[in-house]
C-alpha cells in the first residue's frame, strides 16, 4: 500500500495539537483540567447522542430540554466530584453540583412530561446509561485529580490521571504494534483488527514500562528501590490498560450497531471525542476504585 503522505502530514499535526492541548489541560492547574475535561464532557455526549439517533429512532424524538438538559446534568455530576479547591467567590462547585443535580432529578422527568407530553422510559434509559458512561467517569476523573497523596505521589493528584492516559497511551501503541508483527487470533468479532497476540502484548508492555517509569520517579524523588510505589503504578496501568481495552470494544460496537466508522470528526484523521476517550471512560471509575479502596 503507498503512503499517502498528506493523509499522513494532517494525522501527525492534528496529534501534535492534541498532545500539546491535553498536556497543557492536564498539568497547568486544576481549572485548566476542569475546562479541558468539561470540553471533552459535552463533545462526547454529542457524539453519543447522534449515535443513539442512529441506533434507535425513537431517541431523536426527545425534545430539547432532554437533549441538553441531561448534558447540563452530567455537568453538574463532574462539579459534585471536585473538591473545595474549587470554588469562585466563595462557592464551592461540589455544592453547587449537589445542588443542581437534585433539582435536575426532578425537573428533567417533569420537563419530558410537559413538552413531550409523554414520558419514555426507554429514552430516559438511554440518556441515564450516558450520565454513567460519560458522566460520572469523567466526575470520577476530576475527582482523582482534586486527591493530594503524600508517598509515591508526591501529593500531586494529576499523576493518577497521567497513570491512567499514559498507561491507555502505550497500550493501544503497543498493542497495534505487536498485533502487525505477530498478530494471528482474532480477539473479538466486534472490532476485526484487533488480535489475541497484540492484545495481550499491548497490556504486558504497559504494565512494564509504567513499572520503568515508576522506578524511575521514585529515584528521582529521593526513593530509590522503593518497589511498594513501583507496583502502584504497575497495578493502575494494568487496570487502565485491561478496561480500556473493554472500553473500546464498547464504543466500537455502539459504532457498529449506528453503521458509523468514526464517531465523529473534530480531530482529522483520528474521529471523534469518544473515538479518542473511549478507553479512558471505562478505565476510569476502575481506578477509582482501587485508588479509594486500596491506596487510601
Amino acid at each position: 500500500m503507498a503512503l499517502n503522505l498528506p493523509i499522513l502530514r494532517t494525522r501527525t499535526l492534528t496529534a501534535a495539537i492534541f498532545v500539546i492541548v491535553m498536556l497543557a489541560g492536564l498539568l497547568w492547574n486544576q481549572w485548566s483540567f476542569f475546562v479541558l475535561f468539561s470540553i471533552i464532557h459535552f463533545g462526547c455526549w454529542y457524539e453519543y447522542q447522534k449515535m443513539l439517533t442512529l441506533i434507535d429512532k425513537d431517541y431523536e424524538r426527545i425534545s430539547p430540554f432532554h437533549r441538553y438538559g441531561v448534558m447540563i446534568a452530567g455537568w453538574c455530576l463532574m462539579w459534585y466530584f471536585t473538591n473545595e479547591g474549587y470554588a469562585i467567590g466563595g462557592l464551592s462547585l461540589h455544592a453547587v453540583g449537589w445542588w443542581t443535580g437534585l433539582l435536575f432529578v426532578f425537573v428533567l422527568p417533569a420537563g419530558e412530561v410537559l413538552l413531550s407530553r409523554q414520558l419514555q422510559l426507554k429514552n430516559i434509559g438511554y440518556s441515564a446509561l450516558g450520565l454513567l458512561y460519560i458522566s460520572l467517569s469523567l466526575g470520577l476523573l476530576t475527582n482523582l485529580r482534586s486527591l493530594s497523596y503524600g508517598g509515591f505521589l508526591s501529593e500531586l493528584g494529576a499523576m493518577f490521571v497521567l497513570l491512567i492516559i499514559a498507561s491507555i497511551w502505550i497500550n493501544d501503541t503497543m498493542a497495534y504494534i505487536v498485533g502487525s508483527l505477530i498478530g494471528r487470533t482474532p480477539f473479538s468479532k466486534i472490532s476485526p483488527k484487533k488480535t489475541w497476540e497484540g492484545t495481550l502484548g499491548g497490556i504486558l508492555l504497559a504494565i512494564l514500562v509504567m513499572g520503568l517509569i515508576g522506578y524511575f520517579v521514585s529515584n528521582k524523588l529521593g526513593d530509590p528501590g522503593d518497589w511498594e510505589a513501583v507496583s502502584q503504578w504497575m497495578i493502575i496501568a494494568a487496570i487502565a490498560a485491561i478496561a480500556g481495552t473493554f472500553g473500546d470494544l464498547l464504543e466500537s460496537k455502539l459504532k457498529r450497531m449506528a453503521g458509523v466508522k468514526d464517531s465523529g470528526h473534530f480531530m482529522p484523521g483520528h474521529g471523534g471525542f469518544l473515538d479518542r476517550f473511549d478507553s479512558l471512560l471505562m478505565a476510569t471509575p476502575f481506578v477509582w476504585l482501587y485508588v479509594m479502596w486500596i491506596i487510601r
